[in-house]
């Protein structure tokens, strides 16, 4: 995975763990699908995509941070 992909990895972990707007057990569905994603080293435009899906109240925090 390049350095890059895995600071945004890292940026958007840290916007859901800091996040007013989700509750606690969408905090932990987001945080293992991102890790996950850095074990796999999948791209970084599908991980929005299944972080969206978790919860639409992703989204706004993802672009509210410049990454979506």
């Amino acid at each position: 995975m390049s350095a890059k992909n895995l600071e945004h990895l890292e940026k958007i972990k840290e916007v859901v763990v800091s996040s007013n707007i989700l509750e606690d057990d969408e905090k932990s569905d987001a945080v293992k699908k991102i890790e996950e994603w850095v074990a796999e080293d999948r791209a970084f435009g599908l991980l929005y995509e299944e972080l969206v899906k978790l919860s639409a109240k992703i989204d706004p925090i993802l672009k509210e941070a410049g990454l979506g």
